[in-house]
């Protein structure tokens, strides 16, 4: 899975015990009228991904939807879900700019006739 939104907070890398860390953050998802916060989590070796990107930045983030079930000891039922991300890319500002330009309406180069205004091309 994947979505596209502006990275509004970074957390610092929680190391959990010796052999496992983690790291979250959370991105700004406006596919409607109402923004959503969500919050993904980096594990291990990908919590250094979000290293050298800043709160503002447009991101896109592959991620994949985990559930966990829990049995409490009194006997109940949990469920868990976890957005586990996998890749980051930063959305360039050329990207941007080129993907919301307007379609030029000049005319194009190769049917100005720059010699004679009464030429005809046959």
């Amino acid at each position: 899975m994947e979505i596209t939104g502006k990275l509004v907070e970074i957390f610092a890398t929680a190391q959990i015990n010796e052999s496992f860390k983690k790291r979250e953050f959370v991105v700004e998802y406006t596919e409607s009228q109402y923004p959503e916060y969500i919050k993904f989590e980096l594990f291990q070796e990908k919590s250094d991904l979000i290293e050298g990107y800043a709160v503002g930045d447009e991101v896109t983030v592959g991620f994949n939807l985990k559930g966990r079930k829990w049995n409490d000891p009194k006997g109940g039922v949990k469920y868990f879900n976890t957005l586990q991300a996998w890749r980051l890319e930063k959305k360039s500002a050329e990207a941007a700019k080129s993907s919301n330009a307007e379609p030029s309406m000049d005319e194009p180069e190769w049917l100005a006739d720059k010699d004679d205004d009464n030429a005809l091309p046959f």
